[in-house]
């Protein structure tokens, strides 16, 4: 097992993990560790957020046009 320190922990930070922590009925330390393991824990079915939007998006094809300028583009201006 390895240890972790965090400093220059916002105060108000710490009080509300304290706080979460005493509702889940466990110490800081488990809480954080519970936190962490449910953030970088990938879900089950592996299916990452890219994979699902290309699923969602799968066949629909759209061409779209470059609106027309107005006028012709032009180098920026620059005052001194």
């Amino acid at each position: 097992m390895a240890t972790l320190t965090i400093r220059d922990l916002d105060d108000d930070l710490k009080a509300a993990l304290r706080v979460r922590a005493a509702e889940h009925g466990r110490s800081m330390e488990a809480e954080v560790r519970d936190i962490l393991r449910s953030v970088l824990t990938r879900p089950s079915s592996g299916v990452g957020m890219a994979t699902r939007i290309r699923r969602r998006f799968a066949g629909d094809e759209v061409e779209l046009e470059p609106p027309r300028r107005a006028e012709p583009a032009r180098a920026a201006e620059f005052d001194e």
